[in-house]
């Protein structure tokens, strides 16, 4: 019986591979964490670069800090995760790095970033029933709807992890009505990633 329970397991995951490489999901990733590579190095090149030619970012930041209401920072960081994700949340990460306790507010913009993409799902899912819009908004994530029925939660966490807003990918998922409970766990990658790069920021100012 143990026999026939592995066997199946390992023919589902053959389907599984066989399917993801016919609808070029491994082509996809390879993409996307390619290019997360460039803007990460691009990132932290720049950072580099402008510290020790042009002026002291750590003295910078620390001074951006004292003279910042934190509690518009959060705000503004909460609209840029909700809608379009304007703002890159690296920027944020390197607000927190000179915070008097850097870990608990990152964990504070990881939660408005994973709740931002919540509020992203539910507009997305509002949007879908209205039919004045329903269309322009097909139209505008036309790509990101075809790979989110194809790929399903793994696409939320290529969203989460790497260099896609994941605001979009959110509120595609609610447009298409993914199943929420399913788009809460696959999502919760966002976590993941504002730890890791919080241990390579921390590390740099």
């Amino acid at each position: 019986m143990n026999n026939v329970n592995q066997l199946s397991v390992r023919e589902k995951m053959e389907r599984m591979n066989r399917y993801y490489t016919l609808t070029e999901f491994y082509s996809f990733l390879k993409r996307i964490a390619l290019k997360g590579l460039w803007l990460t190095l691009f990132f932290v090149g720049s950072i580099l670069l402008i510290d020790n030619f042009i002026v002291d970012i750590d003295q910078l930041l620390t001074l951006f800090v004292e003279n910042s209401n934190a509690i518009l920072v959060l705000i503004v960081f909460y609209i840029s995760e909700t809608f379009l994700g304007l703002l890159p949340p690296e920027v944020f990460i390197a607000w927190t790095s000179k915070m008097s306790s850097p870990w608990v507010m990152l964990f504070i913009i990881a939660t408005l970033s994973y709740g931002g993409g919540i509020t992203a799902y539910l507009i997305g899912r509002r949007l879908r029933k209205i039919p004045i819009i329903h269309d322009r908004i097909k139209f505008h994530i036309a790509k990101h709807l075809i790979n989110l029925r194809k790929w399903g939660g793994f696409l939320v966490v290529v969203g989460a992890m790497l260099p896609i807003p994941h605001s979009i990918i959110s509120m595609s998922s609610g447009f298409i009505d993914f199943k929420f409970k399913h788009y809460l766990l696959w999502a919760l990658f966002r976590y993941l990633r504002f730890f890791i790069f919080g241990l390579v920021i921390f590390r740099m100012l």
